[in-house]
């Protein structure tokens, strides 16, 4: 995406839009602009097709999916608006769950859907337009990580993978509960602990992968992310699917990209390698923290029931990925 917005930047210099915290210039998990000394506002934008077969299912994950870029800015979602594509002939009520499903998420959110717009297409696609708020003080970025930090990661791994054995009924159901009730969780509780505890810089884990978003904070962060593999956390399943070569197709192009910066220092078979490409579905977020207030931020957030593990460091470097 960052390719497809490089030539933009030449419309739109920065410094002709000085309110614009975050925009172009940087990849990051949503836009920020600036209203004034006390507001800023977010804005984000995500929707997919189905990666469950429940329709409800499939409304509260892209919601929660959607709802995950204000979090991961250090913001509260206000409204969203709604982003349809549906086929003609299919059932009214299969889209009335679905919606049924994102607005009761957005409510859990304490936002409000506002609207949105709905468009004919061949397969079935929903998500959010979100717009949040945030103190421009109290934005979180993906760069800000600092060689001592520590790195923690909430929700589990493996959820491209469950739900690609899914499309293919090769899953099963425990798993694939499993894997949806991590998918409809919100990062609302850890984003706030998050902020507590002042991490130094903050995204969520999806498509791009685990490789993928850790490459940008340490690219962003002018630093090398040091992971211990065998401290990840993996939703149940996602080995035995792995060894299976059931990924979905967004893999390749992750280990393609993202591949030229990551060395490893212990030895994975392929599946394992594979995994840590795996995009991910309304992932959890990765935390950059002072190696201090790691155990305290890691306490805090297993006590408030969220999945958490400190899962490495922040050395000196440049945008590498060392798997240790």
């Amino acid at each position: 995406m960052a390719q497809v917005l490089s030539p933009l930047k030449g419309i739109f210099p920065i410094e002709n839009y000085p309110a614009l915290i975050v925009g172009l210039e940087q990849p990051d998990d949503a836009a920020v602009y600036r209203l004034n000394a006390e507001q800023a506002v977010i804005s984000t934008v995500d929707f997919f097709p189905p990666v469950v077969d429940d329709p409800y299912q499939f409304g509260a994950i892209a919601a929660a999916n959607a709802l995950s870029d204000i979090y991961a800015m250090g913001g509260d979602p206000l409204f969203a608006v709604n982003l349809v594509a549906y086929p003609d002939g299919y059932g009214m009520e299969i889209l009335t769950e679905i919606l049924r499903g994102g607005a009761e998420k957005v409510r859990e959110a304490g936002a409000v859907i506002a609207g949105g717009h709905t468009v004919t297409d061949r397969e079935p696609k929903y998500g959010l337009a979100v717009t949040g708020i945030v103190h421009p003080d109290k934005i979180r970025a993906k760069g800000g990580a600092q060689p001592g930090d520590k790195l923690i990661l909430t929700k589990a791994l493996g959820t491209g993978t469950i739900t690609t054995a899914l499309k293919q009924d090769l899953a099963a159901p425990e798993h694939v509960a499993a894997a949806v009730a991590s998918m409809m969780h919100l990062n609302r509780t850890a984003a706030r602990l998050a902020g507590q505890f002042g991490v130094h810089a903050l995204t969520d884990i999806t498509g791009y992968s685990l490789i993928g978003h850790a490459h940008e904070m340490a690219h962003l962060s002018n630093a090398r992310l040091r992971i211990d593999y065998s401290a990840l956390p993996w939703l149940d399943g996602a080995h035995l699917y792995g060894q299976q070569g059931i990924f979905p197709g967004g893999l390749g192009r992750n280990l393609d990209y993202y591949g030229q910066w990551v060395t490893f220092e212990r030895t994975l078979e392929t599946y394992q390698q594979d995994l840590l490409y795996d995009p991910q579905t309304s992932g959890g977020l990765l935390m950059s923290v002072a190696a201090s207030d790691a155990l305290p931020l890691l306490d805090s957030l297993l006590t408030a029931g969220e999945r958490a593990a400190v899962i490495g460091e922040v050395v000196p470097g440049e945008g590498e990925i060392v798997i240790a």
